[in-house]
């Protein structure tokens, strides 16, 4: 018998456009398997929310392997040892897998390098991070250039069909079982509304993207606007690699109207790679130095304010509104998420750190580059940022982007009164008993921001 050949998959859930597993089927038997490991990230072992998400993705991910007679070995631990121990025990030699960015997985793969043959594949981004080069051969920091230069070398490569056999080893090695894990939440079940809205899985990926593909053309229209559904929902199938960036390329391109826009939110998701292989650190240190020096709140005061903005009770109802949805369905609108870290960095003046860390835990689309990105552009210490000077007034926002029907669905008890006074209850002389007041006004908020950024060489 041919010695079999180990796929390990990642955050790359999925049978279809699969580059690894085009390779690994085109040798002979192969073992899939998937490493629960939470030693080499650390401090970035996935939060809750993607957890749950995990455990989901995992049994569809295994039904559709067993529906082409294999299956999916799990096993915990540190990814290289695990792999190295699995090779020896059934005579493996070689591994294919898809190339990560996240320094945690960059050291994983060296690491494995080092044990056996591994053989890295691109396909989870548009085009390989670090391959779109400056005119000097430079890497990128601003967005815009990036984009104009990533849209050169498009369209990306048109997806690969899952392949018509995927060979069996002659033993099956021993396997965990997911329940096992306890990646869920039991006490209490926090999840029972993300399981509503939600359908993790290589299937669910492609339901999201049929649907989007009928409203696509009005996408720049209607992304801003919270009270629509006029966003792709894909992101979290995106993050855990459920469909390829390819795949969605090719079925939007084509639709007219502003589906542009869309495109370069994928770009952007490309972006976010380019800077954490320029950056490792990104999660953690501001890009720009000089802010180090800003004078983050910190204390019993600033900690209580944290908890009201986690709990979405920080008396602004588009704030409020969106950490609400976050909680129960591990997901925010992505012109709300603006708002809320906006409001969190510079009307709460909490190190935008914090911010970033919730996140982590609750979304279900918690993507180490992405999120560190967004965190940064809106704190202004990124290397391509937002202005920190530039504060976001979510009132406003939230009258401008149409949000009533929004907040009415996430804050139950601002529901009964009418749009003229939802967005500021407080101003409109009609906030119930039940609303928390303001946890400081817009003026207050704002002169404070700019008298900290001041001390910002």
């Amino acid at each position: 018998m041919t010695a079999p050949t180990i796929l390990w998959f990642r955050r790359d859930l999925r049978l279809a456009d699969q580059a690894a597993l085009i390779a690994a089927a085109a040798e002979g038997p192969v073992i899939p398997v998937y490493v629960l490991d939470d030693e080499t990230p650390r401090q970035r072992r996935m939060g809750g929310a993607s957890r749950w998400w995990l455990h989901h993705s995992l049994a569809a991910l295994d039904d559709a392997l067993r529906a082409k007679g294999s299956r999916l070995i799990l096993r915990r631990g540190k990814s290289d040892e695990v792999i190295g121990a699995l090779a020896a025990e059934t005579g493996a030699a070689r591994v294919h897998a898809l190339r990560h960015y996240e320094p945690w997985w960059r050291n994983a793969q060296a690491a494995l390098a080092k044990r056996l043959d591994l053989v890295l594949h691109d396909g989870n981004y548009l085009a390989p991070a670090g391959s779109i080069k400056t005119g000097t051969g430079g890497q990128y920091k601003i967005f815009t250039p990036f984009w104009r230069a990533l849209l050169a070398t498009m369209p990306p490569g048109k997806p690969a069909a899952i392949p018509a056999k995927i060979a069996t080893p002659a033993h099956w090695p021993a396997s965990d079982a997911v329940v096992d894990w306890a990646l869920l939440p039991t006490k209490p079940d926090w999840a029972t509304e993300m399981a509503a809205f939600w359908q993790p899985g290589e299937a669910g990926a492609m339901t999201r993207l049929d649907r989007f593909v009928e409203a696509a053309s009005a996408y720049g229209d209607r992304r801003n606007l919270p009270s629509q559904n006029g966003t792709s929902f894909l992101s979290p199938h995106l993050h855990f690699g459920e469909i390829s960036p390819a795949t969605i390329w090719h079925r939007t391109r084509n639709l007219g109207g502003s589906v542009e826009t869309f495109l370069g939110e994928l770009g952007w998701r490309d972006y976010a790679q380019n800077v954490i292989l320029q950056f490792p650190e990104y999660a953690s240190k501001n890009a720009r130095p000089a802010f180090d020096a800003l004078p983050w709140r910190s204390g019993p005061e600033a900690d209580a304010d944290l908890r009201a903005w986690q709990q979405g009770q920080t008396g602004y109802p588009i704030v409020d509104a969106g950490m609400r949805q976050l909680w129960a369905t591990g997901w925010m609108h992505n012109r709300v998420r603006m708002i809320a870290a906006s409001f969190l960095i510079k009307h709460l003046l909490i190190d935008w750190r914090q911010g970033e860390q919730w996140f982590w835990d609750t979304l279900v689309d918690a993507d180490y580059g992405s999120n560190a990105v967004n965190w940064q552009w809106t704190a202004g210490t990124g290397v391509d940022s937002n202005m920190f000077v530039r504060i976001m007034a979510p009132l406003s926002q939230s009258e401008k982007f149409d949000a009533a029907g929004y907040i009415r669905q996430w804050v139950p008890e601002l529901a009964p009164l009418p749009d003229a006074a939802i967005h500021d209850p407080d101003e409109a002389g009609r906030r119930p008993a039940s609303y928390p007041p303001k946890r400081i006004g817009h003026r207050e908020a704002r002169e404070r921001a700019l008298a900290a950024v001041k001390q910002v060489g």
